[in-house]
């Protein structure tokens, strides 16, 4: 096995980050840099200013190899960089491989259809992922991995290369000769330029490697390729996953798509749109008198409320919090809602109602993913921002009955990034490898038996049937708020 470091790049919706590591699993250095925040032109439209995606990776890899260099570490031991870019985008570029229009986010009403060029456009020579984009600016290459094509592409997921079928070259609407080429994860797409490393640090010639989607890279980072395991994704969108050996084309309750390892499949489950943005949204309307204190202590204003709820008995005394800030595009008048509301009730239950109302949600959508495959749950591995909370993670293993477990690294897309670039250029051997070097579990949280048969009672008698009794009230509702306006704009948010 070569020793030496790899370079794990994740760039999601709201920032661009970089960790280094070396071979052995240990965290050298990490940087991030945030986006700007997203254009939002008309209703339902949703791009990434200017060439903010590029801007922000060159400011977080500057970042991460001056703290590199400070360290005292050879940039000429690195071996690889593993890249993931934020999915269920479409750039558009020109003949010289420069934006044609402002990369179109995921949130975008116009990825709901096929490429279709509009003046506004100006002249585009290739369509193709936020992936693709990425790659060509660090590699000069029109290549880029087959696994972060979602949506409406013209991929063969059983080949996991482009259609040869007509019918749906046809429906996509893009020509081949505007696709870039695919490779597999674990493959290299090219080598970082000499402009690159001018401006990066990262030295030329470094081989960049192929990764897949975000969710696909953050589930072989946090190590759950054994049956039975799923993860559950932490952050302003909550998803939840395993990890299949077989593609499932017709699954009813979940999606199957590429994982990170090529030849395997990610099962992918409806999540908790806004789940942590919810949190967020809580601590700023509802912990501003927590600042101070939490200044004094030196911790988050989150850590004083989740020590206010760990106060409160599971199920919160009765109050009950549904999860729909952001609507399903089939019910677009659902909201978000607390009741059973009754004199003894504080903020801190309903910070805690709130945390359990999202494992709640999660128990109904994985439950059925899981009954389908014919596969028991037996374990889940938490990662993201949210995993951080110790409160939120124990709930989890309380509402499932199994055990939750944390990972020494929490950001686990980079450590997923840097797995697939350490198999693609030699360093591990497998993937199990990789996962052995790279993955540690620090934190193991066992479920209350009394807890479990709360939440289980909770669910089956009041939760899971909850939307055919608000439905119609908040269906009314909507045609009557905002001075009678006929209800208000949702935005397409995570």
């Amino acid at each position: 096995m070569s020793r030496g470091y790899l370079i794990g790049v994740d760039v999601g919706t709201q920032s661009a980050k970089v960790s280094v590591f070396d071979t052995d699993g240990a965290l050298v250095c990490y940087e991030s840099e945030p986006l700007k925040k997203l254009e939002i032109p008309a209703p339902d439209l949703a791009i990434h200013p200017g060439d903010d995606l590029w801007d922000s990776l060159v400011r977080a890899l500057h970042k991460a190899m001056g703290a590199f260099n400070k360290l005292g570490r050879d940039p000429k031991e690195i071996l690889g960089m593993g890249i993931c870019i934020v999915r269920c985008c479409r750039a558009l570029l020109k003949g010289n491989g420069e934006l044609a229009h402002p990369v179109i986010n995921w949130m975008d009403k116009r990825l709901n259809d096929p490429y279709e060029w509009v003046p506004e456009y100006g002249d585009v020579r290739w369509v193709t992922s936020a992936s693709g984009y990425i790659t060509h600016r660090l590699t000069g290459e029109t290549k880029d991995t087959c696994a972060n094509y979602i949506g409406w592409w013209p991929m063969d997921d059983d080949t996991c290369t482009w259609t040869t079928k007509g019918e749906l070259l046809k429906k996509c609407k893009i020509p081949p000769h505007m696709l870039f080429d695919v490779v597999k994860p674990g493959e290299t797409l090219g080598s970082v330029t000499e402009r690159v490393a001018e401006i990066t640090g990262v030295p030329a010639g470094v081989p960049v490697v192929a990764t897949a989607h975000d969710k696909g890279v953050e589930a072989l980072g946090s190590g759950t390729l054994s049956e039975g395991t799923a993860l559950i994704s932490l952050g302003t969108y909550i998803g939840a996953m395993v990890h299949g050996r077989a593609r499932v084309p017709d699954a009813k309750s979940f999606w199957c798509f590429q994982s990170s390892i090529p030849g395997e499949w990610l099962y992918e489950c409806m999540g908790v749109r806004r789940g942590m943005w919810t949190v967020s949204w809580f601590v700023e309307q509802f912990g501003g008198d927590l600042r101070v204190e939490a200044a004094r202590r030196g911790v988050s204003v989150e850590e004083l409320l989740n020590e206010e709820a760990s106060m409160i008995p599971a199920g919160s005394d009765g109050l009950v919090t549904v999860h729909d800030w952001a609507p399903p595009a089939h019910a677009t008048f659902r909201r978000g809602v607390f009741f059973g509301f009754d004199g003894r009730h504080t903020r801190a239950h309903m910070y805690r109602s709130l945390l359990e109302g999202i494992g709640l949600t999660l128990k109904n959508h994985i439950d059925p993913m899981c009954e389908e495959l014919r596969v028991p749950l037996k374990k889940i591995v938490v990662s993201g921002g949210g995993a951080q909370s110790a409160l939120l993670t124990q709930i989890l293993s309380d509402i499932f009955g199994v055990p939750v477990y944390r990972n020494e690294i929490a950001a686990s897309v980079g450590v997923g990034c840097a797995i697939n670039a350490g198999v693609g250029i030699g360093a591990f051997r497998s993937y199990e490898e990789g996962i052995r070097k790279m993955v540690t579990a620090r934190d193991t949280f066992t479920p209350s038996p009394e807890n479990t048969g709360l939440y289980r009672d909770i669910n089956e008698k009041v939760y899971r049937g909850i939307n055919r009794h608000f439905d119609p009230v908040l269906e009314r509702l909507g045609g009557i708020d905002s001075g009678g306006r006929g209800g208000v704009s949702v935005p397409r948010t995570g």
